[in-house]
């Protein structure tokens, strides 16, 4: 069937992509006939090996909810977090990998657990599938921290599953990681409103974890705005073998 953008069955998605791809005009778009380079996030350069395993931890929850903006309200710096997924053996971006995030709030606490006086909630804790470019991308905030770790947020990627409802279900853990952050940022951060104050923050060097090869797994930072409270853009890439 045409689409209403484009006579003849070709889709206005399709005419756009064989534009990029050979720089030739499709009539009735009304488009110059110049080819145009594709816009590709910048990443930090990553050797093509796989990406080492870390423990999933204490505070998991099989929720596996679909959902870009996971903050459910919590005040924080803002994080737009992408993670990019390639396969290990080829360095090759990888689309349709489930890629889910947990982490503590400002003050160093988990939701879901009664333990932690947060029994029923779900904050922070979500899942986005990578696109063509092999990134999948949250909006969420910087951790906070908690006693005998340093700041982190923990990570699992699942591949041959598929998304109903908002959930998603069935396939295999491809990967279980953790990621970090520069102790020089956080240490900036952790001044600011609403950041845990109190006791002794654990650096990564202080970090059991960390030294189990964590230092791969450091998000690259970028500040969203002039001053720190405008928050940043976070970037890592993960090699997995699905």
């Amino acid at each position: 069937m045409s689409s209403p953008d484009q006579p003849g069955g070709m889709t206005r998605r399709t005419a756009l992509r064989r534009l990029g791809a050979g720089g030739l005009a499709i009539p009735g778009l009304g488009l110059a006939a110049n080819p145009v380079a594709p816009v590709e996030e910048a990443f930090p350069a990553t050797a093509c090996s796989l990406t080492p395993e870390l423990t999933e931890g204490p505070y998991y929850l099989d929720l596996l909810k679909v959902r870009k903006n996971i903050t459910e309200g919590k005040s924080g710096i803002r994080l737009d977090l992408r993670v990019k997924v390639i396969e290990s053996s080829t360095c090759k971006a990888m689309d349709d990998v489930a890629v889910e995030i947990w982490h503590a709030d400002a003050g160093g606490t988990y939701s879901g657990f009664s333990a932690e006086g947060t029994a029923g909630k779900t904050y922070l804790r979500g899942l986005q599938v990578s696109g063509e470019d092999g990134v999948a991308a949250f909006r969420t905030i910087y951790p906070g921290w908690y006693p005998g770790r340093a700041i982190h947020i923990h990570l699992k990627c699942h591949v041959g599953g598929r998304v109903s409802s908002a959930t998603y279900s069935g396939g295999s853990v491809a990967h279980t990681g953790q990621l970090f952050f520069r102790d020089a940022t956080s240490d900036k951060v952790m001044q600011l409103s609403g950041y845990k104050k109190s006791g002794t923050r654990t650096r990564n060097s202080g970090d059991s974890i960390y030294a189990e090869k964590g230092s791969g797994s450091v998000v690259a930072l970028t500040r969203r705005g002039s001053s720190l409270s405008s928050g940043f853009t976070g970037r890592v890439t993960v090699a997995i073998d699905a």
